[in-house]
């Protein structure tokens, strides 16, 4: 893994949601009514992944010369100053070493005891459910979130996109929303969609969108612009009208609060 300081407020799929851009959680997860100028978030990059998706936006890491030391989780728990509001775990995907990220988490909280730190996950979801637990439990009391990456509703398509089913994820996802209540601002959970033109569009979105409002209307659903990359370096990159539709179809589904990321991207 390889870890990095990224100034905030960063570009974070939850950032129009956190403490660290908004307001959410004041004053007992940011003590500023303004975005955490002048602070930072420790992101976390683990080199490994439970899928092997064709438009991976960080397919670097599977380039062995290319892969970073490793770290003990206390090493990384010392890498908090008293300038660090956050840490997120992502990747890759921290689901193949929660172990590592939990007690990084944990020690990293007891350095910084009484001090702000919250701890978010990014991931896909597919994590083993008693780590799910624990990783709920650390963002809950921390301000914290879990951002789950839904990569497309209907499992053949996963399956042919991802390498993998979706069907832990969805059941991850269903799992973790019970816990919605425990704090509802700043959210918890916070799903992610990436457009990928020709397969995830307005169908796949709404789907998913309905499934969400389900379980809760005010779930934050982002919806990023596709970059051509990896496999899928041929593509072209996620049209405005596009996103338009996804967008009209996630609000059509019920759901409160959706957005478009990654807007600059857009063809």
């Amino acid at each position: 893994m390889s870890w990095y300081r990224d100034p905030l407020p960063t570009n974070c799929v939850a950032d129009w949601v956190c403490p660290a851009s908004t307001s959410a959680g004041y004053p007992e997860f940011t003590d500023t009514l303004e975005a955490e100028r002048g602070y930072h978030n420790l992101a976390v990059f683990y080199e490994a992944c439970s899928f092997d998706c064709l438009f991976c936006q960080n397919w670097q890491f599977k380039d062995h010369s290319l892969r970073g030391p490793r770290s003990a989780a206390h090493s990384l728990a010392e890498a908090v100053t008293d300038r660090t509001r956050c840490i997120c775990f992502f990747g890759g995907d921290p689901s193949c070493q929660p172990e590592h990220s939990l007690a990084a988490a944990q020690q990293a909280i007891e350095r910084r005891r009484g001090s702000i730190l919250r701890i978010c996950w990014e991931t896909n979801g597919s994590v083993s459910r008693r780590y799910l637990k624990q990783m709920l439990s650390v963002s809950l009391q921390s301000g914290g979130c879990l951002k789950f990456d839904l990569k497309a509703w209907d499992e053949a398509l996963h399956w042919a996109l991802c390498g993998a089913s979706n069907r832990a994820t969805l059941s991850n996802f269903a799992f973790a929303a019970e816990w919605i209540a425990r704090r509802p601002d700043p959210p918890l959970l916070i799903a992610a969609t990436l457009l990928v033109p020709g397969y995830v569009g307005a169908d796949q979105v709404s789907r998913l969108a309905k499934f969400l409002a389900a379980l809760d209307r005010t779930i934050p659903y982002a919806l990023l612009a596709f970059h051509p990359t990896f496999h899928m370096a041929d593509l072209p990159a996620t049209s405005r009208q596009q996103a338009l539709q996804c967008l009209r179809a996630a609000q059509g589904a019920g759901l409160t609060r959706v957005r478009l990321g990654n807007l600059h991207l857009l063809g």
